[in-house]
């Protein structure tokens, strides 16, 4: 004997929908992980016999080890300790807002992600827009880093390139965990960025409970011998100078530094410059306080523009590239040697003397940051307009003036990219990248800054101000 039962139909998708999602959740996911985990760990091992230095414990923790591990630190609860006094709050739940954001800040390196995907399309991406070079490299320097030290990259930031840029050149070297702004969580975005061993930071945060949170991660990734890249400008150059250095981060790694323990920290300065930065007009845009700012749907409009229009030069075979971008590698910088010379112990001191410690060593960092900034042509050629932005320059004129600041700035010591070592061609290339943008106009074989353009090309004179 059969009957039939009828159900009604938003019943039968929902069942069906519950049988999909115990499907994935239950066979599919985990051999999804159980796959990338066993591509990660056959890249680890191979990866971790050629680079120079080694992808520590800490980072090939479980995640939620780590988020754990911070949000039980003995400082942190502490601070939860006080927090829930103060504010007349039960333990468990000021322990569950630190535990928000532990996840917030944790990262999850992948070797997969970061050495195949990530360096692959880093590769690429920046092959495809710049001429990319390595300029000057103190080799022998970085060659004397303890295996065993905390190595931190500390650099001038441009541009949001720059994340791309210094991870690929320095893929031989290390896995660079970075400190990326809250722009980036946005998903799959933030996923993608956390596989790459970064970690997000509120900027300007006033949460004391957040900080500690922040500083006690900052603190152990540091002590276990992370590789970090440190911007100390906290973020981009508005005007194209160096920015004064921002002391957060920087006192959150050094402020428990032992110089008597196992591990040294050592800064590795960098210097990055590009003919061509991809925000310039936005970042000069923001950096005006007078200026109208566009809404989103209007910044975004102009991004579309933007890459349309690469697109459509590329299809036309008319797209060029946006000229040289450089990375030079500076001496590095022991911290056991510096606090021995200088006489200090940043655990020893007071909240006001290490601050001013802490400033001295990133004022410190910012000049030898600053010598190692590379000369490019766009910003030499640059530079020659914005110092007479009145006059209008034959070719002669203008190669003469370029060659005279050569001369200078070798004399000063500054690391000058030289194309093809050709000074005539590198001024050529320069020059061709202003016209092409429209920032120099020709006129009867004379060539002046076009006055609606003069601060978008003083962007890129700035970027070797210091220098001159």
């Amino acid at each position: 004997m059969s009957s039939s039962v009828s159900l009604p139909l938003w019943l039968v998708v929902l069942g069906a929908l519950l049988a999909a999602w115990s499907l994935v959740a239950s066979i599919m996911l985990p051999g999804v992980r159980w796959v990338l985990r066993s591509r990660a760990n056959k890249v680890l091992d191979e990866v971790s016999s050629r680079l120079r230095i080694e992808i520590r414990p800490f980072q090939q923790t479980r995640r939620q080890a780590l988020i754990d591990l911070l949000a039980y630190d003995a400082k942190v609860q502490e601070a939860v300790a006080a927090q829930a006094k103060a504010q007349g709050m039960t333990r468990e739940l000021v322990t569950a807002r630190v535990r928000g954001y532990a996840r917030e800040i944790v990262p999850a390196l992948n070797a997969y992600v970061y050495f195949r995907l990530g360096y692959w399309a880093a590769r690429n991406l920046a092959q495809s827009l710049y001429r990319v070079r390595l300029g000057y490299a103190d080799t022998e320097g970085l060659a004397r880093i303890a295996p065993d030290a905390t190595v931190i990259f500390v650099m001038n930031h441009r541009s949001n390139m720059d994340y791309i840029l210094a991870a690929y050149l320095a893929a031989d070297q290390a896995a660079l965990s970075y400190a990326v702004g809250e722009w980036a969580r946005v998903w799959p975005l933030q996923q993608l960025i956390r596989s790459m061993g970064a970690y997000f930071v509120r900027r300007n945060s006033r949460d004391q409970l957040y900080r500690r949170v922040l500083e006690r991660y900052v603190a152990m990734a540091t002590e276990a011998g992370v590789t970090q890249a440190l911007y100390p400008e906290g973020g981009l150059s508005r005007n194209g100078l160096i920015g004064e250095p921002r002391l957060g981060v920087l006192d959150y790694m050094l402020r428990n530094f032992n110089p008597e323990g196992g591990r040294d920290i050592v800064f590795v300065p960098l210097g990055l410059n590009y003919d061509r930065v991809l925000e310039d007009r936005t970042l000069l845009l923001a950096g005006d306080a007078r200026a109208k700012k566009p809404g989103l749907a209007r910044a975004a409009a102009n991004t579309l523009g933007f890459v349309a229009h690469q697109a459509a030069l590329m299809l036309r075979s008319k797209w060029l590239c946006f000229g040289y971008a450089c990375v030079n590698f500076g001496t590095p910088i022991s911290m056991r040697e510096y606090t021995r010379q200088n006489g200090f112990d940043f655990r020893r001191l007071g909240k006001e003397e290490r601050f001013a410690r802490v400033a001295e060593l990133a004022s410190y960092l910012m000049i030898s940051i600053g010598r190692l900034i590379p000369v490019l042509p766009v910003p030499l050629v640059a530079s020659v307009f914005d110092a007479a932005p009145g006059k209008r320059f034959s070719e002669l004129e203008l190669k003469a003036a370029a060659e005279a600041l050569i001369e200078k700035l070798e004399a000063r010591g500054a690391h000058i990219y030289i194309p093809r070592r050709d000074r005539d061609y590198a001024i050529g290339a320069g020059l061709q990248m202003l016209q092409l943008r429209h920032l120099v106009e020709e006129d009867e074989g004379l060539y002046g800054v076009a006055s609606s353009e003069l601060a978008l090309l003083r962007y890129y004179a700035n970027s070797i101000a210091h220098l001159r």
